[in-house]
């Protein structure tokens, strides 16, 4: 076990300082939010970087030639302006300056608005101050993609549209709602799938997303807001049972024809990482196994939809996960960016359209976490990817036909950066565990800041005296995986006392709690109850993200085992601590902390007094099969891995006060987990506490969020604290 590497006290006792309110432990992200530039970006083409004012209302901008003053680009009067004249009859309501645009030239962006009649892609000269293009689609469709043409793909329900010039065409008129056509939600949105169309480079053809769920069963969520309750029955295909089919179709806008990409059999597979080749003659497709550890990427005539070549394939014992669609180099359409943790750490490849791999360009143990673009020239990449054990966002940019890596960013932290289209300035947004938030314009060369733009106090001063937070690196339990954890002391700290303990835990993929960032990544209820008086303690363990594939590979087959392993080092090393009361020691975590806190409880039941787990997963068996599978396989090819995560049999080993809490419209994690754990409390003759929001899914959203962590807190303190 390692000593902490970072220790700092946020805010110093202040006479007039108060304690956060149980209502800020949902609004204080907003209330306390520190200075910050909001929708900073580079203006496409120049030495400046565009922002909204502090009332949203106005385009500002900050130039190089102006020394970085602060002057108004356009305002929202103008731009609705812009919008009567070339939408006379369409009626548009806008309550600030369009927050999402994206540059497409020096002096043009595009945004997408409604009206009350219509929805919008818009492009606005801000020296002109006119609308100089417009895309228009129906109010009610949604997942909107727009073509280079002006063509728009859009779903209505379950089926796609295609308006151009003025006309609208029906691509699909499926009535069966379980045929669904090109929707993001294929898959489950797993392997990094937010999207279910795709238009070629021309604006010509289309390929989408084809899913038939006439298979699987209907699954019912009730919804209790009506007269009479309502089903509303969802297709949740769980773990070794029937799943979806889903295709691949082009569609030709001149032709109306469609042609299925022959992806073969079996039917029962994933089609992932969809791209279009830059000349349009041909699309490749990831071609993923169920039981995901088969990648096979393919390429296909778009003409005739027929089978060209299989470029290359990924296999493992554990999981292949894909997760990116192919970045292609401009000015050169026959090469591409690959991004894939085959080799250890989610790092770029680059490929020939023919499948030869020409290069690594991947940087020491650096994981990739957003790929920003090229530069200028078109010979670099840009990049975003982890530092500092996992702990940091650092800039990273990388020279293609070298494949030399430099750090552009180098202060420890989480950053937010990018860089300018000469390549010469880099605009960094950072925080860290002692800064709030700092936004500067950077020499690249140097990596210096030349300008500072915002430097953020810390905006509880005065406000709210914020107990001391520490942030910690413990061994796990395989002896050498080195884990970042978070210790948050509680108010008024008194080495000499002893307090009670809450450990705040997620601990699944995809998912990381303890960054170096402002307040150490700590959530409001954190801070909150650790001014109630309480230890707060959260630790990464292995399986969580940021870390790399062999970080992760180690849960397979037996979700929460090796979780649980490192969360008890947590639990070591919080009981070596003199003043933690090591009898009053508490969990809570959601989701796949749920089935963490719930597996703490049960498998550790003299350790853990109090637990509060919410929406828990309960038996592997009832998750759906995309996520479950990947990392459980299937209750027929793993039923001793299935048997030791299913909690049911375990309630009866529950010592602790445990309340469960779930969403009565949970369709992530179906509200069967917990009523089936609730049964076997009942037959175990063990006491559990059940609590539902009825009119919620998944979390638990709104003011009835301060609801919920109201409950959590006075479980915790009548069950833990007194």
């Amino acid at each position: 076990m390692k000593n902490y590497i970072l220790s700092f006290l946020l805010v110093g006792c202040v006479t007039f300082a108060q304690k956060l309110t149980i209502e800020e432990t949902v609004t204080g992200a907003r209330k306390y939010a520190p200075t910050s530039l909001t929708a900073v970006q580079w203006r496409k083409d120049s030495k400046s970087v565009t922002h909204l004012s502090s009332d949203f209302t106005n385009l500002m901008e900050r130039s190089a030639t102006s020394g970085w003053a602060v002057t108004t680009l356009a305002t929202k009067s103008e731009f609705e302006a812009a919008l009567k004249e070339v939408l006379p009859t369409e009626e548009f309501v806008l309550r600030t300056f369009p927050f999402s645009i994206e540059w497409k030239s020096n002096n043009t962006f595009q945004t997408e608005i409604a009206s009350k009649t219509n929805q919008y892609q818009v492009t606005y000269d801000v020296i002109t101050k006119k609308i100089t293009s417009k895309i228009g689609y129906a109010l009610e469709g949604s997942q909107a993609r727009f073509a280079s043409n002006s063509n728009v793909a859009w779903l209505k329900d379950n089926n796609i549209r295609i308006t151009s010039n003025n006309t609208t065409i029906e691509v699909t008129n499926d009535e069966n709602p379980a045929i669904v056509n090109g929707s993001d939600y294929v898959h489950r949105q797993e392997f990094g799938i937010d999207r279910g169309m795709w238009w070629n480079a021309t604006g010509t053809q289309l390929a989408y997303y084809r899913k038939d769920e006439t298979m699987v069963g209907n699954y019912p969520i009730i919804n209790w807001n009506e007269r009479e309750a309502v089903n509303k029955d969802l297709k949740y295909p769980m773990a070794g049972m029937t799943s979806e089919q889903v295709t691949l179709i082009l569609y030709d806008v001149a032709s109306e024809k469609k042609i299925t990409i022959q992806t073969g059999e079996p039917k029962d597979q994933y089609l992932t990482m969809v791209s279009w080749e830059p000349s349009g003659k041909y699309i490749f497709v990831g071609i993923l196994n169920r039981d995901q550890n088969h990648l096979k990427f393919n390429k296909y005539d778009a003409i005739t939809g027929a089978f060209v070549k299989t470029l290359f394939e990924e296999k493992a014992t554990t999981w292949v996960e894909p997760q990116h669609a192919l970045t292609f180099v401009p000015n050169n359409p026959n090469q591409f960016i690959y991004q894939t943790d085959f080799n250890g750490y989610n790092q770029m490849y680059l490929y020939t359209t023919d499948g030869k791999l020409l290069k690594n360009l991947g940087f020491k143990d650096v994981v990739v976490t957003n790929l920003l673009g090229f530069d200028a020239t078109n010979t670099k990449i840009n990049y975003i990817g982890t530092a500092n054990n996992g702990l940091d966002r650092q800039l990273y940019q990388v020279d293609i036909k070298s494949g030399k890596t430099i750090q552009l960013t180098t202060i420890s932290g989480t950053h937010n950066a990018s860089v300018s289209s000469d390549g010469m300035l880099v605009l960094d947004q950072y925080s860290n565990a002692t800064t709030p938030n700092e936004v500067s314009i950077l020499n690249i060369k140097t990596r210096i800041a030349t300008t500072t733009l915002v430097k953020a106090d810390n905006p509880f001063t005065g406000k709210i005296d914020l107990p001391r937070i520490e942030m910690v690196s413990l061994t796990a339990a395989d002896g050498t995986t080195p884990l970042n954890g978070r210790l948050i002391y509680p108010a008024n700290f008194d080495a000499t006392k002893k307090y009670p303990v809450m450990i705040y835990v997620y601990g699944g993929s995809h998912a990381q709690l303890v960054t170096n960032k402002w307040l150490g990544g700590a959530g409001y209820f954190d801070m909150y109850m650790a001014q109630q008086g309480y230890v707060v303690f959260t630790l990464d363990n292995r399986g969580s993200d940021a870390r790399g594939k062999k970080f992760c590979d180690v849960t397979h087959r037996n979700l929460g085992v090796n979780e649980m392993a490192d969360q008890m080092k947590g639990v070591a090393f919080l009981k070596s601590k003199s003043f933690v009361d090591a009898e009053k020691i508490g969990v809570f975590g959601w989701s796949f902390g749920g089935f963490i806190t719930t597996s703490l409880l049960t498998s550790q039941p003299d350790t853990f007094k109090v637990g509060v787990a919410g929406g828990p997963v309960i038996d592997w068996k009832y998750y759906e099969i995309m996520y479950g599978e990947r990392y459980m396989d299937t209750p027929q090819d793993n039923p001793e891995g299935y048997a030791k995560t299913s909690l049911l049999d375990k309630v009866k080993n529950l010592k602790g006060r445990l309340l469960i809490i779930h969403g009565a419209q949970d369709p992530v994690v179906v509200q069967q987990h917990s009523m089936n754990f609730i049964e076997a409390s009942i037959k175990a003759g063990k006491q559990v506490d059940y609590f539902l929001y009825p009119n919620h899914e998944h979390n638990v959203s709104g003011r009835d969020r301060i609801h919920m962590y109201a409950k959590i807190a006075d479980y915790f303190d009548v069950h833990l604290k007194r």
